[in-house]
Formats: structure tokens, C-alpha cells, sequence
């Protein structure tokens, strides 16, 4: 049976509608054609490839949506060049105070251009663009962005230059997820700890920002903490009761003498089972089982009682 005839006027009444249905612009494989006699849109596609069907010239259904309806054809996307590239990107800075990157999403200014597109192109030659760079490379060269390839080497005794000036500041010491440094702007905490971990920009590796203030600076990492044995508590609640008169509680703050350790993470350490402890204990149960301590109750329990 013969196929009736097409006509690109009919396509795109088609293809409008089922824009207008779905939301976007149809594909060879979307099947059916909603409203047609039987029509799919990768016959459609074949006769405008064939010039089947009383189509005067040939195309394809990607094709004819770049012509008629502006839709971008991966196939045929326009050319690019550096200058507009950095054009874009100039306008992007401006916009965000943020230098674009490969995962920055779409270009503010151009529908349908992406910076991963952008990315792709630069590193693989394609678009009328010279192979063996990338959006970072370009930036960097260009406008003078630094980017994590590209960065100025550290050394242990510049961090924790900066760590000290910081400590001075805030009286407490930096962590990774509290931003930029001050003495150097354009640097995080974050990069830092992170150079630290994977070895890059000339440090050894292995580290860490916690692990780096522990050892030179003796910053206690949550994380790290050094392991606890009876012995030694029993030791601090010795000098404790000496000094004081009283056997410590969970509640009594500080330890003297230690790198600052508490009594409720001791009490902590006693109940979870940390730091080398076999847990299901509590200070006040230790304090009774190796020194006798009377059972006591808390004072707002003894006068409700009275």
C-alpha cells in the first residue's frame, strides 16, 4: 500500500504539537505520531533522509528542528572560538563572582551551550577548536584563574603559619569547612586539607589538616584521640579528689594536667566503648569498683525527696 505523501508544513504542525504536549522536541525513536493516520517519527525522519514520500530535498528530523525550529543538532553545533569562549565567560564572572568551570551547568547567555560542552570541545579539537586544552587551561591562561592544576605548591610550614595567624584571630584552630584563609584569600581550608590527604601541590600525602595540627601543634582530632586506659583515669580522679577534697563526676569540666580531656568524654569513653575502653561502664562505676566511691544521688533528686 502506497504511503500517503508528506510535507515539511505538516511535519512541523506535528512536531509544534507535540512540543506543546510534551514539553520538548520529538526524536526519531519517540514511535507514534499523536493525531496522525499511523505515522511514526522515524519514517518521517527516513523520508526526509531518502527524499521519500514527496519531500523535495534531504534532511532529517534533527535537521529540520536546527532550520526551523532553532533546536540545537549535536551533529552540527556551531563552531567556537577562544575569544568567545572567554566573552562568555567574562560575562559569567559578573555575574556569579565565580569563574565557570566544566560542571557550572549552562552559559548564562546562550541557550542550549553548556560549559561541559564548552570543556569537551576544547580537550577534544572539535567545533573549530585546537586540541590538548580544556576550560581550566584557557582561564588560567588567559585570565589568570587558578584551578587545582595550576596552583602554587604548599609546604607543611606555610599551613601552619597560616593555622597559627588563625588561632591568634579566633582563638581556636581551623578546621576544613570553615572557608577561605586570611592570609590568603584565594586559598580554603578545604583545598588545603585535601592537598594534604592526596598528596598534591608538593605535599607528601597521607595527612590531613586535623592530623598535620595534632602532631606539630597538639590539637586534639575528634576523629584521632589518643587511647584511655582505667589506670589513667583512675590516676586524674586521685590527683582530683587530693586537690578538691571530692571524687569527680561527669559534670565537673576540665581535667588539670591533661591535653584537654574532660570528665564527661571520659564518662563518654566509659559508656561507648571508646578509645580502647570496653564500654558499658561509666565513670561513677569505675570510681566505686577501684576506689570505693558511695552510691550519690544529684542534688535536684535530693530535694524533691526531702
Amino acid at each position: 500500500m502506497r504511503r500517503p505523501l508528506l510535507s515539511i508544513k505538516q511535519i512541523l504542525t506535528w512536531i509544534d504539537a507535540f512540543y506543546a504536549s510534551c514539553g520538548r522536541w520529538p526524536h526519531r525513536d519517540d514511535g507514534r505520531i499523536p493525531g496522525s493516520l499511523g505515522e511514526t517519527w522515524c519514517a518521517v525522519d527516513q523520508a526526509l533522509t531518502k527524499r521519500w514520500r514527496g519531500l523535495s530535498y534531504r534532511s532529517s528530523l534533527a535537521q529540520l528542528l536546527q532550520e526551523k525550529r532553532g533546536v540545537r543538532h549535536r551533529l552540527r553545533l556551531p563552531r567556537l572560538d577562544t575569544k568567545l569562549i572567554l566573552q562568555w565567560a567574562d560575562e559569567h564572572h559578573q555575574r556569579t563572582r565565580f569563574w565557570p568551570t566544566s560542571v557550572s551547568g549552562n552559559v548564562l547567555s546562550v541557550k542550549g551551550e553548556t560549559w561541559s560542552a564548552i570543556d569537551r570541545a576544547l580537550r577534544n579539537g572539535s567545533r573549530g577548536l585546537p586540541d590538548g586544552s580544556s576550560l581550566a587551561k584557557l582561564l588560567h591562561a588567559k585570565r589568570g584563574v587558578r584551578t587545582t592544576y595550576n596552583m602554587p605548591p604548599l609546604t607543611e610550614r606555610m599551613i601552619l603559619r597560616w593555622a597559627k595567624a588563625h588561632h591568634r584571630k579566633t582563638d581556636y584552630w581551623p578546621a576544613r569547612d570553615i572557608g577561605s584563609i586570611h592570609e590568603a584569600p584565594e586559598e580554603t581550608w578545604g583545598r588545603i586539607n585535601t592537598s594534604l590527604i592526596n598528596g598534591h601541590r608538593g605535599l607528601p600525602g597521607g595527612s590531613s589538616l586535623a592530623q598535620l595540627l595534632t602532631k606539630v601543634v597538639g590539637y586534639r582530632n575528634h576523629k584521632s584521640l589518643p587511647p584511655l586506659t582505667i589506670q589513667q583515669i583512675l590516676k586524674w580522679a586521685d590527683e582530683y579528689v587530693q586537690r578538691l577534697g571530692r571524687w569527680p563526676t561527669h559534670l565537673s569540666g576540665s581535667i588539670d594536667g591533661s591535653s584537654g580531656e574532660t570528665w564527661g568524654g571520659l564518662h563518654a569513653a566509659l559508656s561507648r566503648g571508646n578509645r580502647g575502653l570496653p564500654g558499658g561502664s561509666s565513670l561513677y562505676q569505675v570510681l566505686r569498683k577501684y576506689r570505693g566511691v558511695p552510691r550519690y544521688r544529684p542534688k535536684g533528686k535530693l530535694a524533691l525527696s526531702a
